[in-house]
């Protein structure tokens, strides 16, 4: 099963660029509230310190159903979230379309939401910092088709904003369920971190790699620097590239279900 993720229009980047202006000059602050305090519309924001949880809905046109996110704690670089969702195809949807992507956000997303300075990117991949990440996670019992994965954004610069596409993603599935499966074609397989990965490729005006773990798995800790060092040993990445962003969330295709996050933290150097 494949999916594309669209270039965002004109008219989406000024969106973002706007609200990622009225929130700087509210000087937003979120404190945690649970699922009490959920939100439910599309691409609705939670600040957590460096990072900010994002409803975003960018699939829905091809949907009918809804997706909520919450915030339940931050300590130091550590927080927790949760999303819920239940999602069907419309008469312009099919299966392998992705309806949503709520997850957390750190650094570039078409644009800074949070301190930018704080989130300790872009880095240039050569330089070889650590980016060490722990991610403890649960997920529904039946959750219809979906994936738990982290989501990387790579540009040529180290001052992208939000109207520069990126050049390069690289997406890191620990689990997936119902039959999902990532874009574009295989390309080889890998061992980091403890365990065997599958490496995809695909191009949707920018070049897509994902690493699909063979195994599920709800915890992970890892060093991201291995998995863009990985691509570039293949040379299928240079070392002048900059990771701007790193993302951790769901990608859903259809169902109903949930995602805990109980701890997620990203250091890096």
């Amino acid at each position: 099963m494949q999916h594309r993720r669209p270039r965002l229009s004109k008219k989406a980047r000024t969106l973002v660029a706007t609200t990622v202006v009225l929130a700087a000059a509210a000087g937003v602050t979120v404190a945690q509230a649970g699922e009490t305090g959920k939100k439910c519309a599309a691409f609705d924001t939670i600040t957590l310190g460096k990072y900010y949880v994002n409803n975003n809905l960018w699939g829905q046109d091809k949907a009918t159903g809804t997706q909520c996110v919450w915030d339940d704690s931050r300590s130091g670089s550590t927080i927790s979230w949760g999303t819920d969702y239940s999602w069907a195809n419309n008469s312009a949807g099919h299966d392998y379309d992705v309806k949503s992507y709520a997850s957390s956000v750190l650094g570039w997303h078409w644009g800074w939401k949070a301190d930018k300075a704080a989130t300790g990117l872009p880095v240039r991949v050569g330089d070889r910092k650590s980016v060490k990440t722990t991610w403890d996670f649960s997920v529904s019992a039946g959750p219809g088709t979906m994936n738990v994965a982290y989501d990387l954004w790579l540009h040529a610069k180290n001052n992208a904003d939000w109207q520069d596409q990126p050049t390069d993603e690289i997406m890191i599935w620990l689990n997936r369920q119902g039959g999902a499966g990532p874009l574009g074609t295989k390309y080889g397989s890998v061992s980091l971190g403890g365990a065997m990965w599958d490496i995809y490729q695909g191009d949707i005006g920018w070049k897509v790699y994902s690493f699909v773990r063979r195994t599920n798995t709800t915890k992970a800790t890892l060093d991201l620097d291995d998995f863009t060092q990985a691509l570039v040993r293949r040379k299928l990445l240079s070392n002048d590239k900059y990771v701007s962003g790193i993302e951790a969330g769901t990608e859903v295709f259809k169902g109903t279900g949930r995602l805990d996050t109980k701890a997620y933290s990203v250091d890096i150097g």
